[in-house]
């Protein structure tokens, strides 16, 4: 256990040590233009690291065949997605992945360990801006398997242009489970297929998530449950026309019960970007609120709480 926890504050270091990246000035390729197949890849396996302050993984890529992954070049965002289906029933790549969260992790810290600053942060009974600041995420760790397929966005011949398609089915698994700021001793699974992605390029950067799963708690005083999420991101460096969906995202997920399927908790935030062109990174600030059903605890993690809980989220970041 000591080597697992280890490797996850490793995660938080690094996150904080990471440089912000940055892109070429080569212009985006016209609008249908296709990519020329680049050299087949022999290699069979690849390490990535993102840093983000919610949300830092490291994963590790194998290939289970010696076929290369498909580079697809430019797409429209539609394309991405029927091409993405269109491979569902090709598992041909394992994924490894451990990953922390390092803000809910700030937000443990500060209730254990600055009580009376982490008190004071109560504004209203639905808001604690320490609290809102570091809602959404559940657990503070996970390790996670992925089986499925993947394509590659990349445009060859261009290092300013990348990015990942996966669809497939993912396991997750941690020992501890985050309510209120606190930590939960609880041994958890989740089961999903996903299908996600991500595309930058010195004009916008895109990425999508949308999975349907299911959370299993050991800890018998945590329900367990079901759930449906959509994520949707993008960050216009030059967008083309003006429209509200330029630098703009959300993030919808909703759990129900898996017996009864009754509501448990809807999550739910909007954001807006601001980007800086010079760095090709930007600004965001999200916000939203997460409705907690007072069912969703039982036995000594119910107690003080009578009934639903509504919790306000604010999320600043930097997207890069």
């Amino acid at each position: 256990m000591k080597a697992v926890n280890s490797f996850f504050l490793f995660l938080v270091a690094l996150t904080l040590l990471m440089p912000v990246s940055s892109y070429g000035s080569h212009n985006e390729p016209e609008q249908g233009q296709e990519a020329t197949e680049p050299e087949e890849d022999s290699k069979r396996f690849a390490i990535e690291f993102e840093p983000d302050a919610y949300y830092t993984n490291l994963e590790l890529y194998i290939a289970l065949t010696n076929t290369p992954i498909p580079h697809l070049g430019e797409m429209t965002e539609a394309e991405f997605y029927k091409t993405l289906i269109s491979k569902a029933l090709e598992p041909r790549f394992l994924v490894l992945e451990g990953s922390v969260n390092p803000m809910p992790y700030l937000g443990v810290y500060l209730k254990e360990y600055e009580r009376e600053f982490y008190d004071e942060a109560q504004v209203s009974r639905s808001l604690n801006w320490v609290k809102a600041l570091t809602a959404g995420f559940e657990e503070p760790h996970a390790a996670s398997a992925f089986i499925g397929n993947m394509v590659d966005f990349d445009t060859p011949g261009r290092k300013d242009v990348k990015g990942k398609g996966f669809i497939g089915f993912l396991m997750s698994t941690g020992n501890y489970h985050i309510k209120d700021n606190e930590l939960i001793p609880d041994d958890w699974n989740e089961f999903e297929w996903k299908i996600k992605g991500d595309r930058k390029s010195p004009v916008k950067k895109l990425s999508w998530s949308f999975r349907i799963g299911a959370k299993i708690h050991q800890n018998l005083n945590i329900a367990d449950i079901v759930y449906l999420s959509l994520r949707r991101s993008r960050l216009d460096y030059q967008p083309e026309y003006s429209s509200i969906f330029n630098n703009s995202g959300f993030e919808y997920t909703f759990d129900m019960d898996k017996s009864t399927l009754h509501s448990m908790r809807p999550y739910f935030f909007v954001d807006k970007k601001w980007p800086l062109k010079d760095r090709k990174t930007g600004l965001a600030l999200a916000a939203g609120f997460v409705w907690e059903s007072r069912q969703k605890y039982t036995g000594e993690l119910a107690a003080g709480r009578e009934e639903d809980d509504f919790q306000v989220i604010l999320r600043p970041n930097i997207e890069f």
